[in-house]
This record gives structure tokens, sequence and C-alpha cells, in this order.
């Protein structure tokens, strides 16, 4: 993508990279959109880094990314749109969601505390954007309904390796043979 020039439509949350902190950009401001990978946006503002979830994509003059739950009646949090939530967060450099790379080791849900526990790793352990993939966990994870809580623990046990990937995620990465 070649970089563009844009101006905030509206103020918008971000997070800084590679810190993941989060960071509002007010409305009327400059940015540069550097990347544009997995339906999220890297920008520069201000010389910080930083990036824009896609469901906010609006506030720079883009289509939002749309995730729309129905409420399970009961009341439950629902794991099957725990993990569509899940198959909607991309690798910042590689645009293949965490599921099908074979980031997501575990999920477990607690009904009675509302809460969501992810043990996830990263594909390398020195990655860089590790807090930012959090961040976009916790954050997707949030949209879900009867979600009040969401814990990542980031796990290196077993590593990561490309065998992990589905063989989806290899072809289209051009790792498969």
């Amino acid at each position: 993508m070649q970089q563009k020039m844009v101006t905030t439509q509206r103020e918008v949350k971000c997070r800084k990279v590679p810190s993941g902190e989060v960071k509002v950009i007010p409305k009327g401001e400059f940015v540069n959109i550097t990347q544009d990978l997995g339906g999220n946006y890297t920008v520069t503002w201000m010389g910080n880094m930083l990036r824009i979830d896609g469901t906010d994509a609006d506030a720079i003059g883009r289509k939002p990314q749309t995730l729309d739950f129905e409420p399970p009646v009961d009341g439950q949090i629902s794991e099957s749109q725990v993990w569509e939530a899940l198959e909607t967060i991309f690798d910042p450099e590689i645009p293949i969601n965490l599921v099908s790379l074979g980031l997501i080791y575990a999920v477990n849900i607690d009904q009675d505390a509302q809460r969501i526990d992810i043990d996830m790793t990263l594909t390398a352990p020195g990655c860089g954007m590790g807090p930012v993939l959090v961040g976009d966990v916790e954050y997707r994870l949030s949209l879900v309904p009867h979600v009040k809580d969401v814990q990542v623990n980031l796990v290196f046990d077993p590593p990561w390796s490309r065998d992990m990937m589905s063989e989806e995620a290899q072809l289209e990465a051009g790792v498969f043979f």
C-alpha cells in the first residue's frame, strides 16, 4: 500500500506500536496511513506509530469492519462467537488471522464471572507486536455479548512453529510443502 495522508473524521482510540499503550487521536488531525493489513490500520501521528482497529476505520475515512453478534438468550457467552471474534484478528505483519496461524493455544470461558481466559503465543518470542496483539484480542473479545473481562496470557511453551498453521494459512503464506 502506498502511504496516504488523511484527516481524522472523529476522535479515535488506537494503540501505540509496539507498546500497546492506548492513545487517542483527536478529530481533525492529519495522520499518515502506512499499512492496511488484516482490516486494521497502522498510522503515524506526531512522530508515533499507532494501530487503529478496523472497527474504527470510519475515523480515517475507511469502511469500518463490523462485528455484530446476536446476544444468546440464555445470557451465556457463546464459544462459537468467541472463536468468530478471534478469527477477525490478524497478525500485523502477516495478513493471516491468529486462529489460522495456530497462535491461540487455549480458550477458557468462565460463565459465572463472564470472563474469557486466552492462552496465546507469538510467531517469535521477541515479537515487538506482542502487546498490540494482546490489545487486539482483549478489544475484539470485549465485543462478544455477555463478556465482562478478558485475560490474555502470552505463553511460549510449546514454541510456535509453522506446523501449527492451518493448511489454508500455509498455502496463503506460501510455506506449504
